[in-house]
């Protein structure tokens, strides 16, 4: 069986990138309103946008999107490709700012509090719903909009995130729940 490949536009990978690095902020919101039971804007960035969740969900849907039907090979290969992203963030995030965003020690089978067991397999589970069951959505959806529309979109995002970035290159997010050394746990 001979398959077209389909080949997706700039604006549908950058919607695509701000609506997983919004997710990704909507998860660690709720997660640390749950726990903490206080609001805290997680990650360096002031807007509502955490930009590894993003770039991991387009790393996943670049390299795994023809494995959608084999959802136990997405699942494994999630949790070596999401923790290897967050590893090296972790590190180039501790190199630049010389502070630690998170810190997994404590963690069951963790590798120098960057990355832990637990974190990798709800990875795993989150790529495997991204690959398998959201990018068919975000594809319907996707192409109900007018490119026009998209690509107005993606020229908005993309202000606010480069202005955004420009501001948090000089002082990045640091305040009081957001780095384990603004808790004191290191």
């Amino acid at each position: 069986m001979n398959r077209k490949k389909i080949i997706y536009s700039f604006d549908y990978y950058v919607l695509l990138f701000f609506a997983l690095a919004f997710m990704g902020w909507l998860w660690e919101v709720v997660l640390f309103f749950l726990t903490d039971h206080a609001f805290i804007n997680r990650g360096i960035y002031r807007g509502p946008y955490l930009p590894i969740y993003g770039v991991g969900g387009i790393l996943l849907c670049l390299c795994f999107r023809s494995l959608r039907r084999r959802p136990l090979l997405v699942f494994l290969m999630s949790m070596i490709l999401c923790s290897a992203l967050e590893y090296g963030t972790s590190y180039f995030l501790e190199v630049h700012w010389g502070i630690r965003w998170w810190d997994y020690s404590r963690h069951y089978l963790n590798l120098n509090g960057r990355i832990c067991l637990l974190g990798a397999v709800i990875f795993g589970l989150a790529g495997t719903g991204l690959v398998c069951l959201l990018l068919p959505f975000y594809d319907k959806i996707y192409g109900k909009l007018s490119k026009k529309f998209c690509v107005v979109l993606c020229f908005i995002f993309l202000a606010v995130f480069v202005a955004d970035a420009t501001y948090c290159a000089m002082g990045p997010n640091m305040g009081k729940g957001i780095s384990w050394e603004s808790e004191n746990f290191m």
